[in-house]
């Protein structure tokens, strides 16, 4: 299968490109011009990977691109920190919902001109359910976004499933809910927590700065969640959405206690109101029942295994 894969510089395109490459896919590497090179290789030798140039906001970019002829799109460039969004909201809708619009007319076009069919795999955010019951979500639960990242990401699956009733073109939603692991950057929480603690451990230091301990949410390996991804591409039905969930709630502070346990650190958290989210969803646990049935996946990597192997990755 030819998959491209747009932001495949970024966090999870990266981890999801080495995926692809050992399911025997051959890929396309969507990334920013002007970046730093990536190494896909994850030291098994050269992978079969085609690195692109994309930027998801120019129409001339995205076109070329297509070019290569996909049988499968997965759409992860996109402004993905909450923070970021919140600090140039403007930014996070032209990059998660104007710039999925066009991948999607784009990739219709194809369609269109009969020059390739590609399903289009839009990753969203389990983020878009906002806040509501202790209960798990499930996918026809009401989207009520909280912050202007999930409300860019309803308005990008708004935009991709527009276009497949206008077009037909292949579409299917992942609602993927938190993921963490080596390599990701330290303004999201859990590598934030690593990184504080670990330096606490080395200097002896009482205690580290948080944020809000007390809400609940349903964490994944990365590994686990572009496990799914590319079951999607294979098993998903368009026009359907699909939460990438564990099912299983814990609080932030039960992960940091986590992480303290196994960097050695006795630091105790100290409450930092510049850490604090605005209008933060209380519990976030998915119902992952529907990805299950359809394509058989089930998270592989217990969360001890994926904090010790994101503190060892930053330790070196």
């Amino acid at each position: 299968m030819k998959v491209l894969v747009t932001g495949a510089d970024g966090f999870v395109g990266r981890h999801l490109v080495r995926h692809l490459v050992s399911a025997g896919d051959d890929v396309a590497a969507g990334c920013r011009p002007g970046g730093d090179p990536v190494d896909w290789s994850n030291g098994s030798g050269p992978p079969r990977v085609e690195p692109l140039p994309l930027e998801i906001t120019d129409s001339a970019s995205v076109y070329a691109a297509l070019e290569w002829r996909p049988d499968a799109i997965v759409h992860l460039a996109a402004v993905a920190s909450t923070r970021e969004a919140r600090r140039d909201p403007r930014a996070a809708w032209v990059v998660n919902a104007a710039g999925t619009a066009l991948l999607a007319s784009a990739a219709a076009e194809l369609r269109e001109r009969r020059a390739a069919d590609p399903l289009v795999l839009v990753v969203s955010t389990g983020e878009v359910y906002g806040a509501g019951p202790r209960t798990a979500r499930s996918e026809t639960d009401p989207l009520l976004p909280r912050s202007p990242y999930a409300a860019s990401k309803v308005g990008a699956e708004v935009a991709a499933l527009g276009e497949r009733r206008r077009t037909g073109l292949r579409v299917v939603i992942a609602r993927p809910f938190p993921h963490t692991g080596a390599g990701q950057a330290t303004h999201y929480a859990v590598p934030a927590f690593a990184e504080r603690l670990r330096a606490a451990a080395a200097s002896g230091a009482a205690t580290v700065p948080t944020g809000n301990l007390d809400p609940v949410r349903d964490l994944l390996d990365v590994r686990d969640v572009v496990g799914a991804y590319r079951l999607l591409l294979v098993k998903g039905v368009p026009g359907e959405a699909y939460n990438v969930a564990r099912g299983e709630g814990q609080s932030v502070g039960e992960v940091f206690a986590r992480l303290a346990a196994i960097t050695g650190s006795r630091a105790q958290p100290r409450p930092d109101p510049s850490l604090v989210r605005r209008a933060e969803i209380p519990y976030l646990v998915g119902d992952s029942t529907k990805l299950r049935r359809a394509t058989g996946w089930a998270p592989t990597i217990d969360l001890e295994q994926t904090l010790r192997e994101l503190i060892d990755a930053q330790a070196h």
